[in-house]
């Protein structure tokens, strides 16, 4: 599993949701059973007040998509069968919304 990789969401009670999951967790740990994550949620369903430098909008498929980085969570990689893409090109993004998570900078 590459980090930066994004997944669908097969679980049916909350793919409506959040189609989608981000990888954020280093390769240097694949070893583990579990995935630090980031879902990702349609931006035409979303709140559309969310802090742009927390939730930035990340294209997937050709739709722009909200990065709820403040839902930051893990999963099974049990769950993480379906592969996209990769994100690799919204790597400054998503590290810049988790730095505001975490450091508030």
């Amino acid at each position: 599993m590459k980090q930066f990789d994004v997944y669908a969401n097969t679980d049916k009670d909350t793919n409506k949701a959040y189609p989608y999951f981000v990888d954020i967790q280093s390769g240097l740990l694949d070893n583990l059973n579990s995935r630090v994550v980031i879902p990702l949620t349609p931006a035409s369903k979303a709140d559309k007040s969310y802090p742009s430098n927390l939730c930035p909008i990340i294209k997937v498929k050709n739709k722009n998509h909200f990065l709820l980085t403040h839902q930051i969570t893990s999963v099974s990689t049990k769950l993480l069968k379906k592969n996209e893409g990769s994100l690799v090109t919204s790597r400054e993004d998503i590290v810049g919304a988790i730095d505001f998570l975490v450091t508030g900078i």
